[in-house]
């Protein structure tokens, strides 16, 4: 069950109200859901009362707004983002949030520790961090922010009370957006076209390989990163098996990647068929005139088909099966 982000808030505060809250939250949501609004209003709340904005000039109450996560960063709040050019969570700086926690505070004041895109932590640094997330000192909270709890380990999942926020309009960027645009162009070539299909799937395999060429070279920096740090503090053959680690934590990140395009691909034909018949709530509204052209031009059947041999298509790029040649023949027979 997804909840609102002021549902989700009132959960918290009726928790904290009655003694019972929970020491770790995974807030997970689409960008926009409201994620790092919710932990800033929920370390407002451990803080205490405040005093009353009072009235502005015209006799109103002034409206309290939320202050930016990064700017409530203190003694007894820290908030971890991916750093570096990998762009991810290293296992260093989980140690450092972990030192802040078992700091002593005193009376009554909370720790807070926040992971802003904590599926980014790398699977040692998640290894790392499982015995505070079962076992965190006295008066802390841990929060866990993610747009997708899918790509972190089962086990921290289990060790947190998931609040799941309902989702935002679609951001569409970066190869996403260069994706829209291709798609755009296919309402105007129109289904049923091979060439049109194949230069789609083309499309669609170049954002593919940049894609891996990216996450590629974040793991060779994280990598460097890695052994000038703990250069001479490990032994044997750590860094080899390091080395093998980060290969299946690349192929990982690639595949979730691979996902999300195709998460929007699905989006997209799913708001065909809803143009189609009428229906609102579209998943893409910024691109309605393409999925209302192809809506214009296809039948309900044909768009059945076309839906179902997209899902077989994801369905075989799940086994072991040569991605080029799954991409092509499945594009032939979603958009061919």
């Amino acid at each position: 069950m997804a909840f609102k982000a002021e549902q989700a808030y009132e959960l918290i505060e009726a928790a904290h109200q009655r003694g019972r809250l929970a020491h770790a939250f995974l807030i997970s949501g689409a960008r926009g859901a409201g994620k790092e609004e919710l932990a800033a209003r929920v370390i407002r709340l451990l803080e205490g009362p405040k005093e009353s904005g009072g009235m502005d000039l015209f006799g109103e109450p002034v409206v309290e707004t939320v202050t930016p996560l990064d700017e409530l960063t203190g003694e007894w709040v820290r908030v971890l983002r991916p750093q570096s050019k990998s762009r991810k969570i290293t296992v260093e700086a989980i140690r450092e949030l972990e030192k802040s926690l078992h700091r002593v505070a005193g009376g009554k004041t909370w720790k807070v520790g926040v992971i802003v895109d904590a599926d980014r932590l790398v699977t040692a640094a998640e290894n790392a961090f499982l015995k505070t997330l079962e076992e965190p000192p006295p008066q802390t909270l841990l929060l866990l922010l993610t747009e997708n709890p899918g790509a972190m380990l089962p086990t921290v999942l289990s060790r947190c009370v998931r609040l799941p926020l309902m989702g935002a309009a679609a951001v569409v960027e970066g190869p996403a957006a260069e994706f829209m645009q291709a798609l755009d162009w296919l309402s105007r070539e129109g289904l049923g076209q091979p060439m049109a299909a194949l230069g789609l799937k083309a499309c669609f395999s170049d954002l593919l390989a940049q894609t891996r060429e990216k996450i590629d070279q974040a793991g060779k920096e994280l990598l460097k990163e890695e052994e000038k740090a703990l250069k001479g503090a490990v032994e044997g053959d750590w860094f080899k098996r390091r080395e093998e680690a980060m290969k299946a934590e690349v192929e990982a990140d690639y595949l979730n990647e691979r996902a999300k395009l195709f998460d929007l691909l699905q989006s997209f034909m799913a708001d065909v068929m809803r143009q189609k018949v009428g229906g609102g709530g579209l998943e893409l509204p910024t691109v309605s005139a393409a999925t209302k052209r192809l809506a214009d031009a296809e039948t309900m059947p044909g768009m059945i088909r076309r839906m179902d041999a997209l899902h077989q298509l994801r369905q075989t790029l799940e086994t072991n099966a040569q991605e080029q040649l799954a991409l092509e023949v499945g594009f032939l027979k979603v958009f061919g």
